[in-house]
């Protein structure tokens, strides 16, 4: 098994490999490579998982650093799941929220998962898109 890394530095991200990663593992949520750049620059905490050079999971938050942070992005390549992956980019997400309510969305499927992981389900939340989903500037 190849021995996986982590890093938050965004220095030398290759957002187009990461791009084509993601789509090609169903995860794209129809963002470029560019916007996908801006929005982890935008964030608060930025987790990468690495084999060989190769993301292959990757996690970041947003955070008012006081008392609220959100996890979105959580990603790990199909063939790397069950390696304890996520679980980490969750624990060093975590490592640098302190004190702060971390909230998640998740499907059915992996909720069990951040179960283990110590969150509670809750019937409340909404959301909503303003104007078009990723309008362009």
């Amino acid at each position: 098994m190849m021995e996986i890394t982590y890093t938050t530095d965004l220095t030398g991200v290759d957002w187009n490999a990461l791009k084509t990663a993601v789509a090609a593992d169903d995860f794209d949520n129809g963002r470029t490579a560019e916007q996908m750049r801006i929005s982890s620059e935008n964030s608060a905490v930025n987790i990468f998982a690495y084999a060989g050079g190769e993301i292959v999971g990757t996690a970041r938050a947003l955070s008012d650093g006081v008392c609220n942070a959100y996890v979105v992005d959580i990603w790990t390549k199909t063939p790397y799941r069950k390696r304890g992956i996520a679980r980490r980019m969750m624990e060093m997400i975590g490592e640098r929220v302190p004190g702060q309510h971390v909230y998640l969305a998740a499907d059915e499927q992996v909720r069990p998962f951040y179960e283990k992981l110590g969150f509670t389900p809750w019937d409340v939340g909404m959301g909503r898109v303003i104007d078009h989903w990723l309008r362009a500037e």
